[in-house]
């Protein structure tokens, strides 16, 4: 079973094996208000991390989805395009974004667990 890792930009991260899954916080996803559309990257693009990999915008703002691993995108969360607001629903299970293979060691030195997530954001969000 894997366990959800947090990044300061507020993507969460579930690693299991070689496959990243890639979704925001449910922090991020309350700043933003209702979801109203999320453009996802394609099927077998390659990512860089840090580098945007999906759009959001909802009622109150836009905003992207930047890739905390380096790999090729091999599923996308289809539900999002025509129901979006899933992601305000369950930003961390049904409302993921994408999933990446990863062919390569992941530094996951910068990443939080849930206690360091949360305090990061009480104190500078």
């Amino acid at each position: 079973m894997s366990t959800l890792k947090y990044t300061k930009s507020h993507e969460w991260i579930s690693v299991e094996g070689d496959m990243v899954t890639i979704g925001i916080t449910d922090y991020a996803q309350e700043q933003l208000g209702d979801v109203v559309f999320v453009d996802l990257p394609e099927e077998g693009r390659e990512l860089a991390e840090g580098e945007e990999a999906a759009v959001i915008e909802s009622v109150k703002a836009a905003g992207e989805i930047n890739s905390p691993v380096t790999g090729t995108v091999v599923a996308i969360n289809e539900v999002l395009t025509d129901a979006p607001d899933t992601v305000n629903q369950d930003p961390t299970g049904a409302g993921w974004f994408f999933k990446v293979r990863i062919d390569a060691p992941i530094d996951d030195s910068e990443w939080l667990d849930e206690p360091a997530y949360n305090t990061y954001v009480e104190d500078e969000c």
